[in-house]
């Protein structure tokens, strides 16, 4: 997730939990949270936020009597519903597209499914690659490990190279091999359709990975050995591959999210609607006058109603989220980062 920081320290970061400012809890509620749990969570606040409003603020709850500011809130509820659900039909529409293009299209996405695969096996010296993203990107990440270990032996294997290019070489290459042993940890058995892939594979900066390396090369080109600079290369390389996989199965994932939501919707609508023509037709405050624990039963029922006719709202928000959270996460590709990072003086362009 190399876009994602908002400082330099955030930004190079190798948890995700440190790149996001907000901590843990605005990581939960963004994208790691069941998307139902953080929905309910905003429909709890919107109802304590009407109830408190509707009792301590200004205005009078006589107003509750009249009929008309009931119908005029559960009548927009009930276009928003339906307008809802045809803006996420139209989102399914775009992702059935790709789905039911002709034969050719059909054979040149294969194609470069199949080219892509057996770049990546020759890239890490495997004959066949896993068919599951989770198992694909963490025989990736794996092969990073290994290249960074392979570099480590190859500084080893030179007594005669300078001390500090030596230790400036060895630091990146511990670095990525103790990332890399936390992240293959983190996809292991995990499995598409579930964000854990999507956040394991974001755990891997691997920009900054490839930046870092670049700059760490190009800081010692005239003292590397040949045998420590071919090393460092395939690294590099391994890592190259590693972005366009994680942006394939994001996009999946973003296509699979935009299914799950359209099913959930679907699920929610009609018992949104029936709640908020009742409300309109039939319910009458007078028929649950009273009060509990200081708070009017008229207004507590109200709120109620209109937090399940705002429900297929709440989820289509706490969908939306994520997706737009982890789209802006990795806008970019490659060894772009879109924040201002601490990265020192690039050496031969600053």
């Amino acid at each position: 997730m190399s876009e994602s920081g908002e400082s330099a320290s955030e930004e190079t970061s190798n948890t995700m939990v440190d790149r996001v400012r907000g901590g843990r809890p605005m990581l939960w509620f963004l994208v790691e949270g069941n998307r139902v749990l953080v929905a309910g969570v905003m429909l709890a606040v919107s109802y304590a936020l009407l109830v408190v409003l509707g009792t301590f603020g200004p205005g009078s709850i006589a107003k509750l009597f009249d009929p008309a500011p009931i119908a005029s809130t559960f009548t927009p509820t009930i276009i928003g519903i339906i307008m809802g659900v045809t803006l996420v039909l139209t989102f399914n529409q775009f992702v059935l597209a790709e789905e039911l293009g002709p034969v050719a299209d059909q054979r040149e996405r294969m194609a470069g499914a199949m080219e892509f695969r057996r770049d990546t096996e020759d890239a890490v010296d495997r004959n066949t690659s896993p068919p599951e993203p989770s198992a694909f990107l963490r025989g990736l990440v794996e092969a990073t490990g290994d290249r960074a270990a392979e570099l480590i032996d190859a500084l080893e294997s030179d007594p005669d190279l300078d001390e500090a290019v030596r230790e400036d070489v060895r630091e990146y290459a511990e670095g990525i091999a103790d990332d890399a042993e936390r992240v293959a940890d983190k996809l292991e058995g995990k499995q598409f359709g579930r964000f854990e892939v999507v956040k394991a594979a974001l755990e891997y900066n691997y920009s900054w990975k490839i930046y870092t390396g670049n700059r760490v090369r190009n800081r010692h080109e005239e003292a590397l050995p040949d045998a420590v600079d071919e090393q460092l290369e395939e690294l590099l390389e391994v890592l190259g591959f590693f972005g366009p996989a994680r942006e394939h199965f994001k996009t999946l994932y973003f296509r699979w999210e935009i299914i799950t939501l359209s099913r959930s919707l679907a699920y929610l609508a009609l018992p949104a609607l029936a709640v908020s023509a009742y409300m309109i037709l039939v319910f009458e405050v007078g028929d649950v006058a009273g009060v509990i624990v200081g708070f009017d039963q008229g207004l507590l029922f109200v709120g109620l109603a209109f937090a399940v006719g705002v429900m297929p709202f709440a989820i289509f928000l706490s969908y939306i989220l994520r997706v737009v959270t982890v789209a802006k996460w990795t806008l970019a590709i490659g060894p772009f980062i879109l924040r201002e990072t601490d990265r020192g003086e690039d050496v031969g362009w600053e």
